[in-house]
């Protein structure tokens, strides 16, 4: 029985030190996903809002809504990263509280955050005129190329062209925050 609970104990030890690993990363994040051309970013996003929500966001339901190029498809691991489709492509909460109109531009705001918070753990207000700086950050993060950091760059600051970062905060998950949400007092 000591054994046990000696190979039980270093088992739950790596668990935890994973998971603290996990945190740690997930926390001062930096996707990697990207797109060749943003040309019609602006439109899926639109797209996203004006329609209705798939059961599933696949580069089938991409080419029902109009965007056949191949350009277009790695827009589904973007919207992972954002917190807005699961690794199945099922829209999650964050995608319904996208698709409020009048909400959607602070949603994109938190999601950024989360999703590239290397980013604003650098400069709180990023903007076009920091591409350089954020090109850099990608470039040396993920040991790119220049011309797959300038696409990173281009994708993060075409999406932060449609979103409200000054009044978006991280979104308290909590079960008391949950509940008190859905009580109406937050």
């Amino acid at each position: 029985a000591c054994r046990t609970f000696h190979r039980d104990t270093k088992a739950s030890k790596r668990a935890n030190f994973f998971l603290a690993s996990l945190e740690q990363r997930l926390r001062h994040m930096l996707s990697k996903r990207y797109l060749n051309s943003v040309k019609n970013l602006p439109a899926i996003m639109r797209k996203i809002v004006e329609g209705t929500a798939p059961e599933k966001f696949t580069q089938d339901h991409l080419k029902k809504i109009g965007f056949t190029s191949s350009y277009d498809y790695p827009v589904l691991g973007l919207l992972k990263d954002l917190g807005f489709i699961s690794e199945s492509g099922a829209p999650r909460q964050r995608y319904h509280e996208y698709r409020n109109a009048a909400k959607s531009k602070q949603v994109l705001g938190e999601a950024l955050k989360e999703a590239y918070s290397e980013i604003f753990h650098l400069n709180e207000h990023p903007t076009q005129a920091d591409k350089q700086s954020i090109t850099g950050l990608f470039k040396s993060t993920h040991n790119v190329s220049d011309q797959v950091a300038g696409f990173m760059a281009n994708t993060f600051l075409t999406l932060l062209g449609m979103a409200d970062i000054s009044g978006s905060k991280t979104v308290d998950k909590s079960p008391k925050a949950k509940e008190e949400k859905r009580r109406g007092f937050r």
